[in-house]
Parts: structure tokens; C-alpha cells; sequence
């Protein structure tokens, strides 16, 4: 139990320090952020992130931040960029060089390099009086007290802060250049959360059989055709194609717990009336939500013209990886 005390008590007082350091990057920001954002706004090329160690690290996933939410950018390697990769900076790029101390050898090389083809150099630096801080343009403070590590060594709380802030530039960005939940589909199309954005019931359902039955079908018919096309519903038609009710494999459950001579029953004897319905054009986020404010997990769907023409089930919704 003592090991287990001092387990819990070690990651508390990582997430306090961590937390504290985070909550004082609101003290220094300053002019040189609104600056560095309204020159990355202002270009017309690319932001390219650089650094070295664990730095060089949180550069890549501050470039994959920016590029999913409209800002064009890439990784150089610092140590790599001195030795050839340099020629990914073209004349319009806005740099991001990220460095704790801002003294590493490989910075003191990179930055007067980059300043002699004219590019702008924004710091990501703990240390604002550092030969990075004092000879980019624009300087972001993301100085710590300590770092999480209790010998004060591993970048822990340092590389937190320069994520933190790396994610601040992507948000104003973002907000400045009026990104809307519709871009953010297009550069996610694949994953999750674009499927919320673009993906439409009519979608959903193209592989989907139909289940439907006549209002004077049998109920031998229903059950044959419910489990035929394994929906666990059936729609209810008139001879107008229209629909006039639903009948679910609870329903056929429910009436078989009451009597097991179906002969005399026809499939409007037991469907429900005024079932819900979608159109094939809505989303299908609506469709998820429709299934759960009515706490059901199938829902009919139908055309402009109030035809038919297929169910959604939850199943299709947990496919898709929406729900």
C-alpha cells in the first residue's frame, strides 16, 4: 500500500507541476505572439517547425495540428536541415524554431542561415535571453520553473508548455481564418470525425436490403422477411409503396409471449403506427441522434417523395465508427 501511495502521490504532483506551468504561459504571452500569428496569416508559404531531441518531437505534432486544421506546414530537423535539408525553406516560409535552453549548437548554426534567405523565425524558447530568443523575430516565452522529473532533468513539463503553446498558434489560426467544421471534414475524411461531417444516411443504407411487407401480409411473412434480410425490422406498406407502420423482432418477440396460434394475424395487427423515418439525404449524425432521443436502434428511411427506400440500424452507425 505504501508503493501504491507513493505511485499516486508521484503522478499527482506531475499533473500539479505540469499544470502550473501551463497556467503561467497566460503571464507571458505578449506582443510578440499577436506579431508572430499575424505573419503567419500575412504569408503565403508554408510554417516550417524545427528543433532538436524531445523538441524536435513536439514540432511534429504541432505540424500535424496546423495541417489538419487549414495551415500548411512541415518538420525539419535541425541537425538535418544544417546538412542538406535547409532547401526545404522556400522564400515565402514563416519559421517555428523550438528549443528549452535556445543554445544547442545546431540552433546557433540553423538560425543565421535562415535569417540570410529573408525568412521570418518565430522561438518557441525557455529561455528568452538565449541566442535564440535574442536573434529570432518574434520570441514566445514558455519558460518553466522545473520539470516533472524529480531530478530536473527529462523534458517533461518544458516540452508540455511548447505544445501547449504550439496549439494556441494552431486555435487563433484556426479562428482567424474562419475554419469551419465543413474544412475540417475535408481533411479528415477517413477518420471519425469527418464521417460526423459528410457522411449521409443514403450512404449508410446502399448495402442494406430492403425488409417491407403488405398490411395484409401473414405473419409467417413477417417473420420470414425480418429474418431474411437481418435488420430486425420490417416496414409496413400499402400498395402505394407508402408506409403505414413498422413491425420489430421485439414486436414479433412480444406476441408470441402472448400466443403461439399466429394464423388469424395479418402484419397490420401488430405494427406500430406512425413509425419514425429519415430522409436518405440527411446526415448521418442526425440518423445517430434520431436513434437515440427515441432510445430505438432502427428507423426507416425514406425519399423526397415520402417513398421507401431502405433502414438505417444503429449497427450501420457503429460500422462506420460515428456512434
Amino acid at each position: 500500500m505504501e508503493d501504491n501511495n507513493t505511485i499516486i502521490n508521484t503522478a499527482v504532483e506531475s499533473f500539479l507541476t505540469q499544470s502550473k506551468a501551463v497556467a503561467n504561459l497566460t503571464k507571458l504571452l505578449d506582443d510578440n505572439f499577436v506579431n508572430a500569428i499575424n505573419v503567419i496569416l500575412k504569408s503565403q508559404g508554408r510554417v516550417i517547425l524545427t528543433g532538436i531531441g524531445k523538441s524536435a518531437n513536439i514540432a511534429n505534432k504541432i505540424v500535424a495540428t496546423l495541417n489538419s486544421t487549414g495551415t500548411p506546414a512541415i518538420f525539419m530537423h535541425a541537425a538535418d536541415a544544417i546538412h542538406g535539408d535547409l532547401g526545404n525553406v522556400q522564400k515565402d516560409d514563416v519559421v517555428i524554431c523550438i528549443s528549452k535552453s535556445g543554445n544547442t549548437p545546431e540552433i546557433k548554426v540553423l538560425v543565421p542561415l535562415i535569417k540570410n534567405y529573408g525568412n521570418k523565425i518565430i522561438a518557441i524558447t525557455g529561455n528568452i535571453d538565449s541566442y535564440l530568443g535574442k536573434n529570432a523575430d518574434f520570441t514566445l516565452n514558455t519558460f518553466v520553473e522545473k520539470e516533472a522529473c524529480p531530478n530536473n532533468l527529462a523534458p517533461t513539463t518544458s516540452t508540455t508548455v511548447q505544445l501547449v503553446m504550439g496549439d494556441a498558434i494552431a486555435i487563433c489560426l484556426l479562428k482567424l481564418n474562419n475554419f469551419s467544421s465543413t474544412d475540417f471534414a475535408k481533411y479528415h475524411p477517413g477518420g471519425a470525425l469527418g464521417k460526423r461531417l459528410y457522411l449521409r444516411v443514403s450512404d449508410l443504407i446502399k448495402n442494406n436490403q430492403i425488409p417491407k411487407v403488405l398490411e395484409n401480409d401473414s405473419i409467417s411473412k413477417v417473420i420470414m422477411e425480418i429474418s431474411e434480410k437481418r435488420l430486425g425490422v420490417t416496414a409496413v406498406l400499402n400498395t402505394d409503396n407508402s408506409i403505414i407502420g413498422i413491425i420489430t423482432d421485439g414486436d414479433i418477440r412480444r406476441m408470441l409471449s402472448k400466443t403461439t396460434k399466429i394464423d388469424g394475424f395479418t402484419a397490420k395487427d401488430i405494427m406500430g403506427i406512425k413509425p419514425k423515418t429519415i430522409l436518405k439525404d440527411a446526415m448521418a449524425i442526425e440518423a445517430l441522434e434520431r436513434l437515440e432521443n427515441n432510445n430505438i436502434s432502427q428507423i426507416l428511411v425514406i425519399d423526397c417523395d415520402n417513398n421507401y427506400v431502405g433502414v438505417v440500424h444503429l449497427h450501420d452507425l457503429i460500422k462506420e465508427g460515428i456512434f
